[in-house]
């Protein structure tokens, strides 16, 4: 049997990780119908079948998927030699794939991204927004980005930010001909901007004072599942809205957005980048994570 090669294994990774042959071929700079071409041969070659092909979808085949377990942490390590051997001559390499939330990626364009852009212009980063947290090892992304407390208990977390507040806010026009919020039962009586969480449940707004804690399922005819729209929501006048200090902080500078309950705020543990410790560390989340921890020892 003809030994495969390394653009033949590195076509079969690419179209695993893009689910599509026509956003694999554009990764490899290649035309469609030519890596089309080099699945076949190579499926020919070893006398299985790698994909199940629709009009459609493109999904691997049980043999897929044990060829792709295997062999992605080879590729990620003959990346990491080469980029090592010329790391002294030349600018690291490599496409690196992070799921995060839309709060998290603002939080990395705003330092994060720009200084790892700089220093390794070569290595092309993906971040994709995402409201459900995602198996990031099933769904070929090299790690994620959530709350701390959201993070599985299998993976290696690396923390983005200090605790996170979450803030009650609403339009000053909006409170101005309503009952006022002192106390987070008062919300029972008023419009509020409901959250509906990836596992399909309605987010609890909670509270605590002191050994005083509420977990309210506040009314409300307006359901989102983004903190960015939430908070926008409430800057248009709908109702209050609970969201992460992040979401708000634009309408509150701005003054279309004013807080309540604050001496009843809580705060979460912080976002954090995490990734799998089974999986071989490749080169570029590692230059990633020394940005990361460079960044907040500043």
């Amino acid at each position: 049997m003809k030994r495969p090669s390394w653009n033949e294994l590195l076509a079969v990774k690419t179209v695993a990780d893009e689910r599509s042959f026509s956003r694999a071929a554009g990764v490899l700079g290649l035309k469609r119908s030519t890596l089309s071409h080099t699945i076949k041969g190579l499926e020919a070659a070893l006398g299985v079948r790698l994909f199940h092909r629709t009009t459609r979808s493109v999904s691997l085949t049980e043999t897929g998927k044990r060829l792709v377990e295997r062999m992605a942490p080879l590729l990620a390590q003959m990346d990491d030699l080469l980029n090592e051997m010329t790391a002294s001559d030349h600018s690291p390499y490599g496409t690196l794939r992070i799921s995060a939330s839309d709060a998290a990626i603002s939080l990395l364009l705003e330092k994060t991204v720009p200084t790892f852009i700089r220093h390794y212009p070569n290595i092309d980063i993906e971040l994709v927004a995402q409201g459900q947290l995602v198996d990031i090892v099933e769904q070929g992304f090299d790690a994620g980005i959530r709350l701390l407390e959201d993070v599985p208990k299998d993976m290696v977390a690396v923390a983005l930010s200090g605790p996170l507040r979450f803030l009650t806010v609403a339009s000053p026009d909006y409170l101005a001909s309503r009952p006022p919020v002192r106390h987070p039962q008062d919300l029972m009586q008023h419009s509020c901007i409901r959250q509906r969480l990836p596992s399909g449940k309605r987010y609890h707004w909670e509270y605590q004072q002191r050994e005083q804690r509420y977990a309210l399922d506040v009314p409300g005819s307006l359901t989102l599942d983004s903190g960015a729209l939430m908070a926008e929501a409430a800057a248009s006048g709908l109702g209050l809205a609970y969201v992460p200090e992040c979401y708000a902080r634009q309408g509150l500078e701005c003054e279309r957005l004013v807080t309540v309950l604050d001496s009843w705020a809580i705060a979460s543990q912080g976002i954090a980048l995490y990734f799998s410790h089974h999986r071989h560390l490749p080169y570029a989340l590692r230059l990633f994570v020394d940005t990361i921890k460079a960044a907040t020892r500043v």
